[in-house]
């Protein structure tokens, strides 16, 4: 029987996960040489392609697909028998951690996470991958520490909670409908719209709230993400809506006007923290997930801090629910 260098196992599992050479090189920091030579090695063990053109990218062999969760598995295995017993220290520490995230969830969570980290673990560095969920190569988790998303979209892996948002509408604070004294459903249905996106599958809480109230606003505009927003109604006719916390941050420098919304009608937004199951044991990733979660507590505390700064016109009356 022929013997498999175990060596080989990072790099199989990346090459299937990834399905590209260069990138998977890239992920194992290695030449990309060197990343084709052990594609050949284990092309000859398995007397199989592994990966075959098709377009422009590769697909998995019949082969390499059953052998996918398979080599996963022996890599999770890996990685707990390397963990046992390993403790981590973060005030020692010079790891580098990665976290995807929205533009949202990055722009709410860096701030207090830099405050714990510099205290507790000045040495230990967070890259924190701000893309569109379109675009988030979430099933190659080998790639990345921790997720920070919305919750329901069925991202992978074991999740938690971590905050909880609603909508407002944003508009200028000198657009025309702010002098209506009882705002209605068709007093905002009229002004032409600012949406972000997430790719043509997601439907947002804002999509929800309009398809709820049965109308359909005029979309203007469009961006990917949330983060673009409200800079993009600022000095124009258009209204968007956008998380509350996200509204408030950008308050404190922009002519906006905060719509609220009832309570019992307002659009939620549940962030949660996701990560593979088979790092739910691990010393760091422990220690980072109470990090991110302690910083999204404090998200809170810098809203109530902004409340009182924010120029606000109540929506008192929804037509039509």
């Amino acid at each position: 029987m022929k013997s498999f260098d175990l060596n080989l196992l990072p790099a199989l599992q990346s090459l299937l996960q990834i399905r590209n050479v260069t990138r998977a090189a890239e992920a194992l920091e290695l030449s990309q040489p060197a990343t084709s030579a052990a594609l050949s090695r284990m092309r000859r063990y398995f007397d199989d392609q592994l990966l075959v053109r098709a377009g422009r990218g590769y697909e998995l062999t019949p082969l390499a697909q059953d052998l996918l969760p398979l080599v996963e598995a022996a890599m999770h295995s890996v990685d707990r028998v390397s963990s046992i017993n390993i403790s981590f220290n973060p005030g020692t520490s010079d790891r580098k951690f990665v976290i995807l995230a929205s533009d949202y969830a990055a722009t709410m969570i860096a701030e207090p996470l830099r405050v714990i980290l510099q205290k507790e673990a000045p040495a230990v560095s967070v890259e924190i991958l701000s893309t569109s969920m379109a675009a988030m190569d979430t099933g190659d988790s080998s790639r990345w520490d921790l997720m920070v998303g919305p919750m329901g979209y069925d991202l992978p892996g074991a999740n938690k909670p971590v905050f909880r948002d609603s909508f407002v509408a944003v508009v200028d604070a000198n657009n025309p409908v702010l002098e209506t004294e009882h705002l209605s459903a068709e007093d905002l249905l009229q002004l032409p719209q600012a949406v972000g996106t997430f790719g043509s599958a997601i439907r947002t809480p804002a999509d929800l709230f309009w398809q709820r109230l049965g109308g359909q606003p005029t979309v203007a505009a469009r961006v990917h993400g949330l983060l673009a927003l409200p800079l993009l109604v600022e000095g124009t006719d258009l209204l968007a809506l956008v998380p509350r916390m996200l509204a408030y941050k950008y308050s404190r420098g922009a002519n906006l006007a905060i719509i609220d919304f009832p309570v019992e009608t307002e659009p939620v937004l549940v962030e949660g923290m996701f990560w593979h199951t088979g790092r739910s044991d691990d010393p760091a990733n422990s220690w980072l997930r109470s990090v991110v979660q302690r910083a999204c507590q404090q998200i809170h505390e810098v809203l109530d801090e902004l409340t009182p700064n924010v120029r606000r016109a109540t929506f008192r009356r929804m037509d039509g629910i």
